[in-house]
């Protein structure tokens, strides 16, 4: 499209021959045309072919007189320029007359037609810039303005290097875009103004943006614009094809995992596991223990059943939901255990199991009778609600609490099941974890009931005494209260099931070494019952009945062939053992199994083999437990007390001394031994009256003025208690007189500022292990008289008693 540098003026709108002129990237002649003038809706880019509705008189007329002329119209865009600037102004009507300075197009008219619809229509061609010099106004027919022609200039340098970057950036955006027109623009457009107009067309770009590149008449500057947009418009492109790749991705992992579920759906229907068959199974079991079930539970279970079928198999809740309703479908709910208590038979099946422990054998039976009576007399349970408290056997390792847990059990006729509490920190132990959380499982009590096969089952909770205390997973002790306390336990909820069990028929027994360390809201629901230990006279009977063949059995020998005799059995008991229960024996006899097992193995030794008291060191070695009570006792300043500890009753030896102070000193006392804040504080108690009643007791006061020093032997093993109090005076006073206490003498008891020895607890326990260490006197608090009933009557018979009011009492036993 070349400008002619010279024309004709003409009443048709040509004009005389002028020179050129030049501006920066453009030439603008001074030739002026006079042509009519089209307002159009949008803008229009030179090199562009539109089609136009002629429905508006304006429109018609400027069509007929380009016709009339030589085809030519300048088409104006809908908003106005201002002059010299380039820039688009506000929009304008059909009939609005243009601003002198506006950048128009000039266009042909190649032809006119009549549209299927009957409306007349003309096709435009735009060919190049024009500026608008003046218009003239028409009232019948079209406007028509001057106007001057605008053609690009030759490209400079800087020109071509733009042109060359525009076309790097447009080739990527169309591979980005996968076009087919841009690289035809691109192979078939050399020059740069036209490449500017026809990729602006290309892109859709809306009248704001092609009315900026139409009136960028200056070259450099329509490239810098185009340049921009190309740059921003393949930045948009690259993140656009990112998210389509990621989104892709996503999209054809998705696609085939849902392929290949429906293949395991297919595959599973045919074999009959699909979740069809699943739901279907669930109905069926809750359809049979609907019966067994509370209203509310079936109700709950119900939903969660209809959850499931509705849900994909691609829910993560969707292995939850089955997990829990296997949970529920596992416990016994249609299954429970008939009583059939006779109480004959329940106290043979406990003296079967069991020698000795009458007291503890009688409160059982009596529970027994309570449940037994309440059955024939069709006593029910008020609102659900059981009653009675919780057994609680109380007592040192050994002696066979969790054994007496599965005699009653047997007596019972009911499933037993054994939890070990020990160690449980964590309240979700007890109640089970929210089915939130990944892992969650139900509680250790709903697991019992799983495990047992009922849901009236013997349950023991052993080791309750070693629950550790609450901390940040929750007190478990506290949540132990709703499974023991039967005003609560006949609507416990798990965490993990969400749904109410009645425990109130499950008959719970708890363990313990020693009811202290229990708190104080749990033991308020326990019923105690103390297991205080075995004379000598019982164990030899229990090692002979249950622990002798039992230890011979699992070394693959008889009782036909090893006979081990009564005082080899008391000799292993005085010498290697010295406990409360019979755990230890028990493993001095299986060591003694084991050895003859050896030496019949090895046909070293035939049997019968008859093992006596002088057998008992060559078969177990040197004695463990020496009896050195006399050889302690042999100085004055020492004294033999009792205590009770976790495993039973013991002996502890108060030592005293004392040495001159230093010049000016005052008179103090040391305490070692790891004594605790109590039996501190009765050092000091048994002091103060030493020194206070010392004519009394016969202490001379300038033995006073001495620093003294109190240990209690064995430093490695804390101890504390209210009841060794007379114990540590009575050495202050062996000490301070330089009399012996008598050798076969032990003391227990607490005493006050005024000399009163007050009661304490334990007695059994004390008196029998007094016993087991050979000493034949005991030195008690008077308000403990009564607590001697429950010693052993071959015990009492040969043992002395001294039962002190008062400490002058005590100091009448304790000396020769």
């Amino acid at each position: 499209m070349s400008d002619p540098t010279t024309s004709t003026t003409t009443t048709s709108g040509t004009s005389t021959s002028t020179t050129t002129g030049t501006t920066t990237g453009t030439t603008t002649g001074t030739t002026t045309l006079l042509l009519p003038v089209l307002h159009l809706p949008s803008v229009v880019l030179p090199g562009t072919v539109v089609t136009i509705s002629l429905d508006h008189d304006q429109a018609r007329a400027a069509i007929e007189a380009a016709g009339r002329a030589d085809g030519r119209i300048v088409l104006i865009e809908p908003g106005n320029g201002e002059p010299g600037n380039g820039e688009p102004g506000n929009g304008t009507a059909h009939n609005a007359t243009p601003p002198a300075g506006t950048v128009g197009v000039v266009a042909r008219v190649p032809n006119t037609a009549t549209l299927p619809n009957g409306e007349q229509a003309a096709i435009l061609q735009a060919e190049r810039r024009a500026r608008i010099v003046a218009v003239h106004t028409s009232e019948r027919g079209a406007h028509h303005a001057e106007v001057e022609l605008i053609t690009d200039a030759r490209p400079t340098p800087r020109v071509e290097a733009a042109t060359r970057e525009l076309r790097v950036v447009l080739e990527e955006i169309a591979k980005l875009r996968q076009s087919r027109r841009l690289p035809e623009i691109l192979r078939t457009i050399t020059e740069p103004g036209s490449l500017a107009d026809a990729v602006t067309t290309w892109s859709e770009a809306g009248d704001e943006r092609r009315a900026e590149v139409l009136h960028a008449v200056d070259l450099e500057h329509r490239l810098a614009l185009l340049t921009e947009w190309a740059r921003q418009h393949i930045a948009e492109l690259q993140v656009s094809a990112q998210i389509r790749a990621d989104v892709t991705e996503g999209v054809d992992k998705q696609q085939r995992d849902y392929l290949l579920r429906q293949q395991l759906a297919a595959i599973q229907k045919e074999l009959g596991d699909g979740d069809d068959n699943v739901v279907t199974d669930y109905r069926t079991q809750l359809d049979e223990l609907r019966q067994h079930l509370p209203e509310k539970t079936s109700t709950f279970v119900a939903k969660e059943i209809e959850r499931l079928e509705r849900m994909s198999q691609q829910s993560p809740e969707h292995s939850w939901v089955r997990t829990w309703l296997d949970r529920v479908f596992e416990l016994p709910w249609a299954t429970r255990t008939l009583d059939q208590v006779q109480l004959d038979d329940a106290r043979a099946q406990l003296d079967a199991d069991h020698h000795g422990l009458d007291d503890v054998k009688n409160r059982i039976v009596e529970f027994l009778a309570v449940r037994k009576l309440r059955a024939d007399r069709g006593v029910a349970d008020t609102d659900g609600r059981a009653a009675g408290t919780v057994m609680t056997l109380v007592g040192p390792p050994g002696v066979g609490k969790t054994s007496l847990g599965e005699s009653i059990a047997k007596a019972m006729g009911r499933n037993f099941v054994r939890v070990a509490l020990g160690g449980v920190r964590d309240e979700a132990e007890i109640r089970g974890h929210r089915r939130t959380y990944v892992g969650s499982q139900p509680g250790r009590i709903v697991r019992a009931i799983i495990e047992a096969g009922s849901m009236n089952p013997v349950v023991l909770l052993d080791e309750v005494d070693k629950v550790s205390p609450g901390g940040w997973g929750g007190d478990p002790t506290a949540a132990l209260l709703e499974v023991l306390d039967p005003a609560q336990n006949h609507t416990f909820r798990d965490h993990y099931l969400e749904i109410e069990l009645d425990l109130s028929q499950v008959v719970f027994i708890a363990t313990a070494n020693v009811a202290d360390t229990i708190p104080a809201p749990l033991l308020d629901r326990m019923d105690l019952i103390r297991l205080d230990g075995y004379t000598e006279d019982e164990k030899v009977f229990i090692a002979q009945r249950y622990l002798l063949p039992r230890q011979l059995t699992r070394a693959g020998l008889t009782t036909d062939e090893v006979v081990v005799a009564d005082d080899a059995v008391r000799t292993t008991i005085g010498g290697y053992t010295r406990e409360a229960g019979v755990r230890s024996l028990e493993r001095e006899l299986g060591k003694l199994s084991r050895k003859i097992a050896a030496k019949v193995a090895t046909a070293q030794q035939l049997p019968p083999i008859d093992v006596g008291v002088d057998d008992v060191r060559e078969w177990l070695g040197r004695p463990k437990v020496d009896d050195s009570i006399p050889e302690r006792t042999n100085v004055p300043g020492i004294a033999t007390g009792l205590a009770v500890t976790g495993a039973g009753g013991d002996v502890l030896f108060v030592e005293t001394t004392a040495f001159p102070l230093a010049q000016d000193g005052e008179p103090t006392l040391t305490l070692t031994g790891q004594l605790g804040e109590v039996m501190k504080e009765s050092a000091h108690i048994a002091l103060s009256y030493v020194r206070s009643h010392a004519a009394e007791l016969g202490v001379d006061p300038a033995a006073m003025a001495k620093r003294v020093h109190v240990h209690v032997p064995a430093g490695a093993v804390p101890k504390d208690g209210p009841s060794a109090g007379v114990t540590m005076t009575t050495a202050l006073v062996s000490l301070l007189t330089g009399r012996l206490v008598k050798p076969n003498l032990g003391m227990t008891g607490e005493i006050t500022l005024q000399g009163k020895v007050l009661p304490i607890g334990g007695v059994k326990q004390k008196v029998l292990a007094a016993h087991r260490a050979g000493l034949t006197e005991v030195v008690l608090p008077k308000r403990n008289g009564p607590d001697l009933d429950d010693v052993p009557e071959r015990v009492r018979d040969q043992m002395t008693f001294h039962l002190a009011d008062t400490y002058a009492d005590v100091l009448a036993a304790a000396f020769s």
